[in-house]
C-alpha cells in the first residue's frame, strides 16, 4: 500500500465515504500519471475511492481493490464514478488497474494531499476571549520506509515533518542520516509554521535550523548536545538542585517503572538564536523483574518565553520527540540495589 495512504490509518473515528468525499477538494495538485486515451476513471474518484478503502480497514493494495469493486452504488455515485448512460450501472476498475494506477502515482503530491485533508480534520481548540491561541506541535524525524528495500538497494530514508498527534503534514525522500540536515528547511518551506513549536531528534539542533525557525515565527525545542560544548556546559552546569520542580509524572507499564521530572530555568540570552529557556529532564527507570535501576538526564533549550507553555505541555512534546535517546548522564545499578527511584537523587544528584 502507498505511504501516503497509510496516513489514513491512524484516523480518529473515520467516515469512510464522507471522509474520502471531503478529500477531493485537496487533489487537484495530484498529477495523473495516465495517458490521456487511457484515463476511463477520473482521478478524482479513484484515489478518493482508494481512500475511502483504507478508512474502511483495507491494509494492502488488493484489499483496497476489491473494496471498490464491493461498494454499494450509492457510494460510488458519491466518490465521483459516472454511471453508465446506458444502464445506469457504475462501472467500476479491476483491482489490477488500481494497483497499478496507485503504483505509478507521485507519492509525494498525494503526501501533501492527504496531509493537509487530515490536519483539516483535526479539530482545533477554540480559544475563548481571555484565551491565546493553543500552541500547534510539529515533529521533524527521519525514517526508514519499511519494505522499501529490494536486493543490493538500500532502504528508502524519510524525513518528515508530522503532528505530534501523528498526522504527517511533509514528507521528503533523502539518501542517507547525513543528508537530513540540509533537508530540514526545504521540508518546513510549505508549511505555515506561525504559531508552531518544531522539535527535532538530536541530529538537527543546529544554529541555522535554530535562525531559521524564528525567521517563519516559529519556536524550537531542541537538545543540547556537546557538538555545542559551550552551550551544552551552560544548561548542564546551572544548580539545578535549587530550581524548583515545573512537572512530575509517573508510569508503571511494560514491567517497568518511570519517572519524569522537568525542570526550566529562564535565560536573558544563551548561545543559540532566539533561546530564552533552559531545561532538564531527569528520567528514573526501574525494570521490575530485574531490578536495574537506570537515570537519564537531559539538557535543552526552546525559545518559548517564561509561561508561554505549561510543565506539562513541554514534558509532552520532550517525550513526543524521543529525546530521552541523547542524555547528558547516564548512571545504572545492578539488580543487587536497594535503591529506589525516590532516593535516587541523593545517589546521583540532578
Amino acid at each position: 500500500m502507498p505511504a501516503a495512504l497509510e496516513q489514513l490509518i491512524r484516523t480518529h473515528a473515520p467516515v469512510p465515504v464522507a471522509d474520502a468525499v471531503r478529500l477531493r477538494v485537496f487533489l487537484c495538485c495530484v498529477p495523473d500519471p495516465r495517458d490521456r486515451r487511457g484515463r476511463r476513471y477520473p482521478l478524482v474518484a479513484l484515489l478518493p475511492a482508494a481512500a475511502a478503502g483504507v478508512l474502511a480497514g483495507a491494509r494492502s493494495l488488493v484489499a483496497i481493490g476489491e473494496w471498490i469493486a464491493d461498494a454499494p452504488r450509492w457510494a460510488l455515485h458519491a466518490l465521483g464514478f459516472p454511471p453508465d448512460p446506458l444502464t445506469g450501472s457504475v462501472p467500476t476498475p479491476h483491482p489490477a488497474t488500481v494497483r497499478r494506477f496507485l503504483a505509478r502515482l507521485d507519492g509525494d503530491a498525494v503526501d501533501h494531499a492527504v496531509g493537509a485533508f487530515l490536519h483539516s480534520r483535526t479539530d482545533a481548540p477554540h480559544p475563548g476571549p481571555a484565551q491565546r491561541p493553543a500552541l500547534r506541535a510539529i515533529a521533524v524525524d527521519g525514517r526508514t520506509l519499511r519494505g522499501s528495500r529490494h536486493g543490493d538497494r538500500p532502504a528508502a530514508a524519510l524525513l518528515a515533518a508530522m503532528e505530534h498527534s501523528g498526522s504527517v503534514l511533509a514528507p521528503r525522500q533523502v539518501a542517507d542520516k547525513s543528508n537530513e540536515i540540509p533537508a530540514f528547511a526545504p521540508l518546513l518551506n510549505p508549511l505555515e509554521l506561525t504559531g508552531t513549536v518544531v522539535t527535532a531528534d538530536a541530529l538537527h539542533p543546529r544554529h541555522e535550523h535554530g535562525a531559521y525557525l524564528r525567521s517563519r515565527s516559529a519556536h524550537h525545542l531542541a537538545i543540547g548536545k556537546k557538538n555545542h560544548p559551550g552551550l551544552f556546559e551552560t544548561v548542564r552546569t546551572l544548580p539545578w538542585r535549587d530550581i524548583a520542580r515545573d512537572h512530575y509524572d509517573r508510569t508503571r507499564a511494560h514491567h517497568r517503572m518511570e519517572i519524569r521530572r522537568l525542570k526550566t530555568a529562564a535565560f536573558a540570552r544563551l548561545d543559540y538564536p532566539g533561546a530564552r529557556q533552559a531545561l532538564q529532564v531527569v528520567r528514573w527507570r526501574r525494570e521490575m523483574d530485574t531490578g536495574k535501576l537506570t537515570i537519564e538526564r537531559v539538557c535543552l533549550i526552546t525559545s518559548l518565553p517564561p509561561g508561554e507553555a505549561t510543565g506539562e505541555q513541554l514534558a509532552a512534546w520532550i517525550r513526543a520527540t524521543g529525546t530521552s535517546k541523547t542524555c547528558c548522564t547516564t548512571c545504572a545499578t545492578g539488580p543487587s540495589a536497594r535503591t529506589t527511584p525516590r532516593s535516587a537523587p541523593s545517589t546521583c544528584p540532578a
